[in-house]
C-alpha cells in the first residue's frame, strides 16, 4: 500500500504540474489583459508615466514579457515556495483573500455534500428496491428535473418564492443588515439562515446524479448470485440489502463520490455569484472577468490539487471498503 500511494503521489505532482501549465498557457494567449487595464488607468494621472512606460513596468513585475515557458517556471518557482503573487484586482496577496474568502465555500460545500448524501443514496436504494414501481418512477422523475435544470433558473425560481413572495430569506449576501448586533450565536444563526437556499439549490442539482448512480450500481447488485443465494437461504431482507448489497454498491460510489467535492467548489461558482456569497467561486469569477492572472492561477490550480487530492482519497477508501484491492 505504501509503494503504491509513493506512486499515485507522483503521478498527481505530474498531473498538477502540467494542468497548470496549460492554465498559464491560455491565459497568457487571451486577448484581454488587466494589465493593459490598469496602465491605462494609470498613464491618466496627472504628472503620471506614459502608457508604453506602464505597459512594460508592470509586465516586467509579472513576468509577462517573457515567453510563456520561461513564464511560467518562475510562476512555478514562487508557487512551491508558497508565493502566488499580489493579485491585480484586490490588491493584496493571493493567499490572504483565499484565507479570507475559503471557509465561506467550505462551509457551502460541506453542508451541500452531506446533504444530498444524505438523501441521494436512501433514495437510491429505495427506487432499486422499488424497481418499476409508482415509487420508483417517483423518485426517477424528481431526479431528473433536478439534473435537467440550469442553476440560474432553480436559483432565480426559489428566490422569487421564498425571498420575493413569502419574505423568508434575503435575495442576496452572507449575513443580514443587523449581523453586527447579534450576539456569537446569532451570527451563526444567520449566517446558516442566509445559507439556506444557495444550499437547497446546490443539493437539488447533484442529489439527482449520485441518486441515479446509486440505484443502477444497486440494481446490478441485487441481480447477483449471491444476493440470490442469501435470500434462499431466508436472510431478512433488510439484512439482504443493508449488510451484503449495499457494501458492494459502495465501491462504484467511492469513485464517482471523489468527483463530488472538486466539483462541488467548481460548480458553486453559480451559486455563489447568484446568490453574491463572497466564496472563492464567486471572487475568482469577478477575477477572472477582469483578467487577474495571480488569482486565476491559483484558483485554477486550487481545483486541480482538489480533484488530485479527491482522486488519492478515493484509491485508499477502495481498500477499505474492497478487500480485493489489499490482496491485489
Amino acid at each position: 500500500m505504501s509503494k503504491f500511494i509513493v506512486r499515485r503521489v507522483f503521478l498527481a505532482i505530474l498531473i498538477v504540474v502540467f494542468g497548470s501549465f496549460v492554465v498559464y498557457a491560455v491565459i497568457r494567449a487571451l486577448p484581454s489583459s488587466y494589465v493593459e487595464t490598469v496602465a491605462r488607468q494609470r498613464a491618466q494621472l496627472p504628472g503620471s508615466k506614459s502608457y508604453a512606460e506602464w505597459v512594460a513596468q508592470l509586465n516586467a513585475l509579472f513576468r509577462l514579457d517573457t515567453d510563456v515557458f520561461t513564464g511560467f517556471v518562475g510562476w512555478l518557482s514562487d508557487a512551491i515556495k508558497g508565493n502566488f503573487g499580489d493579485s491585480f484586482m484586490y490588491n493584496m496577496p493571493v493567499t490572504e483573500k483565499y484565507n479570507n474568502v475559503i471557509w465561506y465555500s467550505v462551509a457551502l460545500n460541506v453542508i451541500t455534500f452531506f446533504t444530498q448524501t444524505l438523501i441521494a443514496i436512501p433514495l437510491g436504494i429505495l427506487a432499486a428496491r422499488k424497481q418499476y414501481s409508482k415509487t420508483d418512477y417517483t423518485i426517477t422523475f424528481f431526479a431528473l428535473m433536478g439534473i435537467s435544470l440550469p442553476t440560474f433558473f432553480l436559483a432565480t425560481v426559489l428566490k422569487f418564492v421564498f425571498s420575493i413572495n413569502l419574505g423568508w430569506f434575503d435575495l442576496y449576501g452572507i449575513v443580514g443588515r443587523y449581523y453586527e448586533q447579534l450576539s456569537p450565536m446569532g451570527k451563526l444563526l444567520d449566517m446558516a439562515h442566509h445559507m439556506v437556499l444557495p444550499v437547497v439549490t446546490l443539493t437539488m442539482l447533484s442529489v439527482g446524479g449520485l441518486m441515479r448512480f446509486t440505484r443502477t450500481n444497486m440494481l446490478e447488485v441485487l441481480n447477483s448470485d449471491y444476493i440470490r443465494t442469501a435470500r434462499a437461504k431466508g436472510l431478512p431482507e433488510n439484512k439482504v440489502i443493508n449488510r451484503h448489497a449495499f457494501r458492494n454498491t459502495l465501491i462504484p460510489l467511492v469513485s464517482y463520490m471523489s468527483y463530488l467535492i472538486p466539483s462541488m467548489f467548481s460548480g458553486s461558482m453559480i451559486t455563489e455569484t447568484l446568490f453574491q456569497i463572497p466564496g472563492i467561486g464567486y471572487i475568482s469569477f469577478d477575477a477572472m472577468k477582469m483578467g487577474d492572472i495571480p488569482f486565476t492561477m491559483f484558483y485554477s490550480v486550487f481545483l486541480i490539487v482538489l480533484t488530485q487530492v479527491s482522486l488519492l482519497v478515493a484509491d485508499i477508501m477502495y481498500a477499505v471498503v474492497d478487500p480485493r484491492v489489499r490482496i491485489n
